[in-house]
């Protein structure tokens, strides 16, 4: 119980280290990012495609557990930018599609 904890809590901690370094960049390296209002909104129209279906359609592991998401203007089309925890404790992000 207590080996358990203490792998979640370092790769929580992993997990945030990941982000710092998306955090620090300009919003316009990161390109425009979409507040909460704009993410539903486009999910209610159909111009972004939930989470979980991105993931399964990228064949993600079902087991990874999602940390944090975004959706991000880039290349032109928005792109969810997603740090997530895989089933193994490796922390990483992933950034995919959102159409």
């Amino acid at each position: 119980m207590k080996s358990t904890l203490l792998i979640r809590l370092t790769s929580l901690v992993l997990a945030l280290s990941l982000l710092s370094p998306l955090a620090a960049m300009p919003v316009a390296a990161q390109g425009a990012c979409w507040d909460n209002s704009a993410i539903q909104a486009a999910l209610a129209e159909g111009r972004i495609q939930p989470v979980a279906a991105v993931l399964s359609r990228e064949g993600i592991d079902p087991s990874t557990e999602v940390l944090s998401v975004k959706v991000c203007e880039q290349g032109g089309g928005p792109v969810y930018v997603l740090a997530v925890l895989e089933a193994d404790g490796q922390a990483r992000n992933l950034t995919l599609s959102a159409q």
